[in-house]
């Protein structure tokens, strides 16, 4: 009994805690609700190769790791953060909006004001702009960028709310490196095909798109690969 009081006491503490730090990060962010349901972007390339994205989702200012996200890039040939950030943005809230699911209060993306502009684009495909508070935090001064504002805010860095967003960031940062080095260990995916001559990068994200892996494509027919590839390759 004793050991059970204890713990109900240690959680009304910390539901205390939390609800005041999202208070203090509505605040301080001038948001229009608390961001209960905080959402954090975050891309990650070496080189340009096998390019990925994560979302972490922060709920009552804890991360809540079943509801994390890998992508891998699939429209975007090369590095270009900008058009990746675009992608991932777009067929998060597209996903979620068709399995009607909630949408967050706060969406954070890891960039200036470049990823900022690339991820309003999706937004407004989506009719959601305006309906979720979105900034930017660029990583070198820990400027907050927000829509349609060129001078970005900036935040006493010993606050509450800064460390809160930092943990979001780099925790966004941690999970797409993490998927990026498994993506990497499986073989790097299109290595195999970057030794053939005349198979080139477009040709060869052409080929995963509709094949998925090296295995399916080393086994596929020789019809199905002349329609991507060309008699001659």
């Amino acid at each position: 009994m004793l050991l059970d009081l204890q713990k109900r006491k240690i959680n009304n503490i910390e539901k205390q805690d939390n609800k005041r730090i999202l208070e203090q990060l509505q605040k301080d962010l001038h948001l229009v609700n608390r961001p209960k349901h905080i959402e954090c972007f975050d891309n990650s390339n070496i080189q340009g190769t096998n390019p990925v994205a994560a979302c972490v989702v922060f709920k009552n200012g804890k991360p809540s790791k079943k509801d994390y996200r890998n992508f891998n890039i699939k429209t975007v040939i090369g590095p270009d953060d900008f058009a990746s950030m675009e992608e991932v943005v777009y067929r998060r809230y597209k996903r979620l909006l068709e399995e009607d699911q909630p949408l967050p209060q706060l969406i954070i993306i890891d960039g200036g004001k470049g990823q900022l502009s690339s991820s309003l684009k999706s937004l407004d495909s989506l009719g959601l702009r305006g309906k979720i508070a979105i900034i930017g935090i660029a990583k070198r001064l820990e400027e907050l960028f927000y829509p349609d504002d060129p001078i970005p805010l900036y935040i006493d860095k010993k606050s509450e709310t800064l460390k809160i967003i930092q943990q979001l960031r780099n925790e966004a940062h941690r999970f797409s490196i993490e998927h990026h080095r498994k993506r990497r260990s499986k073989g790097t995916l299109t290595t195999e095909l970057e030794n053939i001559p005349g198979v080139g990068e477009r040709t060869i994200v052409d080929l995963m798109k509709n094949f998925k892996t090296v295995k399916r494509i080393a086994n596929a027919k020789l019809d199905e690969l002349e329609a991507f590839v060309g008699v001659s390759r």
